[in-house]
């Protein structure tokens, strides 16, 4: 008998097929359990049997939100295919490298990326592609196709999904998610954020991001309850439909720059919030200033912890906790174990810091293709998250830096390596370090601090236009300083903490997204 019991779309077609499982803000489309069902059949069908889609085969998705995503998502699960978000916001090269290290046979597009998707496929040799929207050929597929009879068997150790993350080599790593990960996270979340089939979910986060499929998407998906998902993140909308009372939302997530462009908008003070039952925050601290400013307004912002590698859910602060706490990332979700490791091996005392490490069936089993990075990442089954933290007497986490050079910006993890790599593509420049600055709306952005070879000159504006063209924006650095020679340890390494320390006050800067 086919093993489903990954599928939660089948299961609540059978016992709530005329509950709304899906609303595609931007197009006004609503589909109940029972046509989600039929369309995630119909697209496995045409799939599996017009394009010829096997299982482990990958599928790529370069879209922005549409509920269409998340039928290729349950499509890929019913044939044993892998799902591969792609993050719209990267440009052609990175797309390149990453597409074709995954080599999908199949590239998903949307009309706004399609020249994106298009040259990628071709650069990469994607056999089939398939564009979204009215007259596209992604709905001529569903309505050509024969819905699927049999499902591929699967286990909850088969890999669903591969998500990249940047590396901190230069290259992306496709992050391995499987079945059982994205179920965890779902008991993992479940209880914390309240979630059940009364809930209805406001998405704005992108769904390549682990962030916007996995808090909460697929866990209210996963209850039977509601999502409504936005294209393209509005403050203004967001907070029209938090407080229609039609729109009965009851669930949100963002990332801190979420809340804050909330915050700062002028419909903030009349806003209705008193149905939201959890506002979760994650992807990067969240200044107390701006849960005190939340919290004025009745809404305990419920902080948490977590990586792509992680399904994401690790820890997550009880909204009880939320000002008690403010700072903490909570304490760790049902199925997972954490430790707090000294340089030595050993776990370190109450409030001393130490390297964050996870265990778990929440957590991957390493990166396509990348035994190197499998080898680094991983000590007796423990994932070394590279965080330094600690946990007070109470028994709550806080997450204090990062043992790597990762900085994130307005939720985007950013290496510094992958940006310095393209800097130094510039023939003027002699080294570069990038390190990340804080920033109020951004929470980090990005610095590069460059040293020009003797007899050439550069400007900011030729290192903005060479990123621009080369890197997506969030990776872009922001603020651009010139110095005679960077700072080294005594093994020759650029020693970053002098950086850091000489330029830590952060600088104007434009708040462009």
């Amino acid at each position: 008998m086919p093993v489903r019991y990954y599928d939660w779309i089948v299961h609540h077609c059978r016992r709530t097929p005329d509950k709304i499982a899906l609303v595609d803000l931007a197009s006004g489309r609503r589909f109940n359990y029972a046509q989600l069902d039929a369309r995630v059949s119909q697209l496995a069908g045409h799939l599996r049997d017009q394009l010829k889609v096997s299982a482990g085969d990958r599928v790529a998705v370069l879209a922005l939100n549409t509920t269409d995503t998340l039928e290729v998502q349950f499509a890929c699960f019913r044939i044993g295919a892998i799902f591969l978000p792609l993050n719209t916001r990267l440009t052609v090269p990175e797309l390149h490298y990453i597409t074709g290290d995954a080599s999908p046979v199949v590239m998903i597009h949307d009309d706004d990326l399609a020249e994106t998707a298009l040259a990628v496929a071709k650069l990469c040799n994607v056999a089939s592609t398939l564009r979204l929207g009215p007259g596209g050929s992604y709905e001529a597929g569903i309505a050509s196709a024969r819905p699927v009879e049999r499902f591929e068997e699967v286990t909850l150790d088969d890999i669903s999904t591969i998500m990249y993350t940047s590396g901190t080599t230069g290259q992306p790593k496709g992050a391995i998610i499987t079945h059982g990960m994205t179920f965890w996270n779902c008991v993992n979340l479940g209880g914390p954020a309240y979630i059940s089939p009364s809930s209805v979910l406001l998405t704005v986060l992108p769904l390549f991001h682990t962030g916007g499929l996995n808090c909460y998407t697929n866990p209210v998906l996963h209850s039977g309850g509601t999502v409504l998902i936005m294209r393209v993140f509005d403050p203004a909308e967001a907070l029209r439909l938090i407080s229609d009372p039609a729109q009965r939302i009851n669930v949100f997530f963002g990332v801190p720059s979420i809340y804050q462009f909330m915050a700062q908008h002028a419909a903030f003070a009349t806003s209705d919030f008193s149905r939201l039952i959890v506002g979760g925050v994650g992807g990067a601290p969240m200044p107390v200033p701006l849960l005190k400013t939340w919290e004025a307004r009745g809404v305990a912002l419920q902080q948490g912890y977590g990586m792509t590698e992680t399904s994401p859910a690790v820890m997550v602060l009880d909204r009880e906790d939320a000002a008690r706490k403010a700072g903490s990332s909570g304490k760790p979700v049902l199925h997972t174990e954490v430790r707090i490791v000294r340089p030595d091996g050993t776990d370190a005392a109450v409030d001393e810091l130490g390297e964050l490490w996870v265990k778990g069936p929440n957590i991957t089993p390493g990166y396509w293709n990348r035994p190197d990075a499998n080898a680094s990442s991983f000590t007796d089954g423990w994932l070394r998250t590279g965080d330094a933290t600690r946990m007070d007497a109470e028994g709550f986490y806080y997450i204090v830096d990062r043992w790597k050079d990762m900085y994130i910006s307005g939720g985007e993890n950013v290496y510094p390596a992958e940006v310095e790599s393209v800097l130094h593509q510039l023939a003027a420049v002699a080294e570069a370090a990038v390190i990340g600055i804080p920033n109020e709306q951004w929470g980090e952005v990005g610095m590069a601090v460059i040293a020009v070879k003797p007899g050439h000159s550069l400007s900011p504006a030729e290192i903005h236009t060479h990123c621009q063209a080369n890197l997506a924006r969030f990776k872009c650095p922001r603020l651009i300083e010139f110095i005679d020679a960077l700072p080294r340890n005594a093994t020759g390494k650029i020693h970053k903490p002098t950086l850091r320390q000489r330029f830590s006050q952060p600088k104007p800067t434009d708040t462009a997204a």
